[in-house]
């Protein structure tokens, strides 16, 4: 899974009829799999094990026979990256299980802190403890909501509203809890909870799932642009008024130059004298967006290309920098109904257990775990 990843490529392990090897072309081909999946600096933990007739593979390349060469490279490229790409798709929306167990091996059980107690001498002789302070209650905090939020769409982003300071756990409220057949429907469970504004708590039929709201999203908004893209371009929304963005000569001019390409991607733009670029349509998933800060994301983006490089060899790295920028972000609180809305989309959409940098989108804590946790079980 995409989510097994590191910063090195120590843990990639490759095999051609039994043998280990190392090969630049298969290293490739992994990179190639995954570049939907990870970004750029990290290398997911691969066992890749090829097959293959002995008489298409030279294996005297090398004294030690550590290295191969294929007879027909270009073939094997392709089957293989088709293959990969294939097991993850075949993954759904799951993550790594690992996290989670990674996560319980760092939850160490804390005594609670004691109360201060003063000692006094009753008039009847002896004494008697008495605590120092009243006990501090612990009963779950119901946060009330100053206005209504506005309802979550699948299409895409929706503005985030500044988190109270004081305000550090929304509760959701969304009607009784379904029954545990009802649960068994939906692996991600029901919405009970937000915290900090940041992460949704649901339960499933045997425990409950944490999902960070912003990677998510992130992942749901890539995966529509997929889409979009696959069916002939990414739809568009004009602007009433057009978003005048000022960057410098050079970043105006790396933008522009563009322009054709970007417009697949659903941002229409044209230049608006020396140094300013009149952003004219927005992608219509994103719903209302920052255009100037996702220009000016660009156009540090496109500083680092190479001369000549089309931006259709990198359309996977745009398009997954455009979905980051227009999501949900952390801090922005949620309804009931949002957060359900955004765990079903979670549930259908292919991918959605990492986001585009290859970080988990979400937790899955297993009742028994939990328990563990509070010495329930051994």
């Amino acid at each position: 899974l995409p989510t097994l990843n590191r910063g090195n490529a120590q843990l990639q392990f490759l095999f051609v009829n039994g043998r280990p090897v190392k090969d630049r072309m298969l290293t490739g081909v992994v990179r190639a799999a995954y570049q939907d999946f990870l970004a750029r600096d990290r290398h997911p933990m691969v066992a890749l094990f090829v097959d293959l007739d002995p008489e298409g593979v030279d294996v005297n390349v090398h004294p030690a026979k550590t290295e191969v060469r294929f007879r027909d490279a270009g073939g094997v490229r392709g089957l293989m990256v088709s293959a990969l790409r294939h097991a993850l798709a075949a993954a759904g929306h799951r993550a790594s299980t690992t996290v989670a167990g990674y996560t319980l091996g760092k939850v160490r059980a804390e005594p609670a802190p004691q109360a201060g107690f003063l000692w006094q001498a009753p008039q009847t002789g002896g004494y008697v403890q008495r605590p120092a302070m009243p006990p501090q209650s612990y009963a779950p905090r119901h946060v009330e909501e100053d206005a209504p939020e506005e309802t979550y769409t699948p299409r895409g982003y929706v503005p985030e509203a500044a988190a109270p300071e004081a305000a550090p756990m929304a509760r959701v409220e969304a009607g009784p809890m379904p029954v545990p057949g009802a649960l068994a429907e939906y692996p991600l469970g029901a919405a009970r909870a937000q915290v900090h504004e940041t992460y949704i708590i649901a339960q499933t039929a045997d425990g409950i799932v944490i999902v960070d709201q912003h990677a998510a999203h992130e992942r749901l908004v890539y995966e529509a642009m997929k889409r979009q893209m696959a069916e002939g371009g990414v739809r568009r929304q004009a602007l009433l008024i057009p978003d005048i963005v000022e960057l410098s000569e050079d970043e105006a001019d790396r933008v522009t130059a563009r322009a054709e390409e970007l417009a697949a991607l659903g941002l229409e733009i044209e230049p608006f004298g020396p140094g300013a670029v009149a952003v004219r349509a927005t992608p219509a998933l994103f719903g209302e967006m920052d255009a100037a800060g996702l220009i000016r994301d660009l156009a540090d983006d496109f500083a680092e290309y190479e001369a000549g490089l089309t931006l259709s060899e990198r359309f996977e790295e745009v398009m997954g920098n455009m979905a980051c920028r227009s999501s949900i972000r952390a801090g922005r609180r949620l309804t009931g109904e949002e957060m359900n809305a955004l765990l079903r989309q979670m549930e259908a959409t292919p991918h959605s257990g990492q986001c585009n940098h290859g970080r988990p989108t979400y937790v899955e804590l297993k009742l028994a775990d939990i328990e563990r946790l509070f010495g329930r079980r051994g």
